[in-house]
């Protein structure tokens, strides 16, 4: 790297950029070959590179690690280039890529892990547990980890001391977050096609387009959590209900007047009735159609009483 004269800070030959940036010589050769770098001064064999060079290396790396492609950092960098500014989508990226809970990171250590498991040492546990990213290992401590969210631990901690083997909350939680990234990706859907399609629908946005949209994000974000929290605890109580008359029920032995309980039907009877009736009249055929057993019921038994004693009385 050599000092530059005039208003130029600096001057690099492609292997002092490369150890400034962090990048490869063939890493910025192949930007360079994309155009997402200007093109260097050459200065008789060999490429001379600015600060401008080195400044773009890291806003690329930057936003790659945010999570975009090439082909689409180089839009973006095409359009700041044009003078229609780059902050307000870099604002967009960083509200988006910012955390979506109030929760913070936590660390734990090996022994603190296994003393909350009953003292066991399950490697495999551990193991599976860094696979799901309940878990990240420090760089250089093999007996220390990250812990990104604390509350996961904590309830797999507690279904632990509750009886639930570790293999099966693994399981559960593998199973509960494909369910949840299936509502996160459809509420993004739903907000993508009403909210942002106006902001997003060019590529890439407008600088002040994409400040609006990230103002937008920073109020949506925690509409989702909440939705979710309100449904799941109506799911919860439906259905906790429900399990708690089907174990409880049968034990019952005193039932308040005109109070409902529930009567779990075998699958094919409820099918039956479905082709019968459809869906939503089921409830009432079922309640009819018992109404009416009973009614037949206590009507054979009146005339069964009357017929009996008619016999009584021929016989005297």
């Amino acid at each position: 790297m050599t000092g530059a004269a005039g208003g130029d800070t600096a001057e690099y030959r492609i292997e002092d950029l490369a150890h400034a940036s962090g990048a490869t010589v063939r890493t910025i050769r192949a930007y360079q070959d994309r155009g997402l770098l200007p093109t260097p001064e050459r200065r008789g064999r060999a490429n001379v590179y600015r600060e401008t060079h080195l400044a773009r290396l890291r806003q690329i790396a930057d936003l790659l690690d945010r999570g975009y492609t090439l082909a689409s950092i180089k839009e973006l960098l095409e359009a700041w280039d044009a003078g229609r500014g780059l902050g307000g989508v870099l604002g967009l990226v960083a509200e988006v890529h910012g955390p979506w809970t109030d929760e913070e990171a936590d660390r734990i250590t090996r022994e603190e892990l296994d003393a909350k498991f009953g003292g066991s040492q399950d490697d495999g546990a551990i193991a599976e547990a860094v696979e799901l990213g309940v878990l990240e290992r420090v760089s250089g401590r093999d007996d220390e980890f990250l812990v990104p969210s604390p509350q996961e631990l904590a309830v797999a901690v507690e279904l632990y001391a509750a009886g639930v083997p570790l293999r099966a909350i693994s399981g559960h939680l593998r199973e509960l977050r494909g369910q949840v990234e299936h509502i996160a990706s459809r509420f993004l859907e739903f907000t993508t096609e009403h909210v942002f399609a106006r902001y997003l629908g060019h590529r890439p946005p407008t600088d002040s387009d994409a400040t609006e949209a990230a103002s937008l994000v920073r109020r949506l974000r925690p509409l989702a959590q909440q939705t979710v929290d309100a449904e799941l605890a109506r799911a919860m109580r439906t259905f906790a209900t429900r399990h708690l008359h089907h174990h409880l029920g049968a034990e019952e032995s005193v039932v308040d007047e005109g109070a409902t309980r529930p009567v779990l039907l075998p699958a094919r009877t409820i099918q039956a009735v479905q082709k019968l009736v459809g869906a939503e009249g089921v409830a009432a055929f079922v309640t009819a159609a018992a109404e009416r057993e009973a009614q037949a019921r206590t009507l054979d038994a009146l005339a069964s009483s009357h017929s009996e004693r008619n016999k009584v009385g021929e016989n005297t």
